[in-house]
């Protein structure tokens, strides 16, 4: 398969001589990591190092109000984060050997919320979300901290939410890719309630696999448990990518959505160590 020739200029001794970069034709998958609320890019590192090894461009990057920017973390909104997604999004499938139309995003708690919505503004091809907060769509503007007294967050969680009436529900009603839904089986701040709301949503998946890693806490307080989703989401995203590249799909377009879902039962698998924060 022929390949892409670039020509280049190389410095030697004060001077310049040039030439030619060859690269391989075919682009390789994206993935980008949405940490949750209170996290940083740190905890997804590793993780993005082990799906770099599938072929894989990976992208971890510190949301609005934390690590660099942790004083706006009172102020910084909702509309100020996904700005932040949408800029990280574009900035990776912006790298000459990201194919555009193989794009993972994958995201933790407010980090999966996020990446929902993304998935309507953006070309999203896998969807993964581990624990995935939900939010009312009222109070967009405001500061994303004060959700947690403007808002009912723990009885809204409780219950399951109409697709209708939430942005990121939504989003997931419209996503014609293939999703992963990862629930902590002891997760008091996302309970099964929550979870659940995005599994129904997800009607027009092309496949939706369920899982539920057993006696987990929602920040993954556990190391065990953290090795747990590591190696879940190692396994999905490995299923994904070889599946497209055996059908030659890193040049298609994405799927095209249908009503039928694939639910899977957890299975135990094994990560990073670092703890997710639990505010969310």
């Amino acid at each position: 398969m022929p390949g892409h020739d670039y020509v280049v200029q190389i410095p030697t001794d004060g001077e310049r001589i040039e030439g030619t970069l060859v690269t391989p034709a075919r682009q390789v998958p994206g993935v980008l990591f949405v940490h949750g609320w209170g996290g940083s890019r740190q905890q997804y590192l590793a993780r993005a190092r082990q799906v770099a090894e599938l072929g894989c461009i990976c992208l971890t990057f510190d949301l609005t109000g934390h690590a660099g920017t942790l004083p706006q973390f009172e102020t910084v909104t909702r509309e100020r984060n996904l700005s932040d997604v949408l800029g990280a999004y574009d900035t990776l499938v912006s790298q000459r050997m990201v194919d555009p139309a193989c794009v993972a995003v994958v995201g933790s708690s407010y980090g999966g919320y996020l990446a929902a919505i993304l998935s309507t503004l953006r070309p999203v091809r896998w969807l993964a979300l581990r624990a995935p907060a939900l939010y009312m769509d009222r109070g967009w503007e405001l500061p994303k901290l004060q959700l947690h007294t403007t808002q009912d967050l723990v009885a809204y969680r409780r219950t399951t939410v109409p697709p209708q009436s939430n942005r990121a529900l939504r989003a997931c009603v419209a996503f014609g890719g293939d999703a992963l839904v990862i629930e902590s089986e002891e997760d008091s701040i996302v309970p099964h309630a929550a979870v659940n709301s995005y599994i129904e949503a997800f009607v027009h998946a092309r496949s939706l696999t369920y899982r539920v890693i057993a006696a987990a806490d929602h920040g993954l307080s556990d190391v065990k448990h953290q090795h747990t989703y590591s190696t879940l989401l190692l396994n999905w995203l490995s299923e994904m990518v070889s599946g497209a590249n055996i059908a030659g799909a890193t040049s298609a377009p994405l799927p095209e959505a249908h009503a039928d879902a694939i639910l899977e039962t957890p299975v135990p698998q094994q990560a990073d160590p670092i703890a997710e924060h639990v505010k969310e």
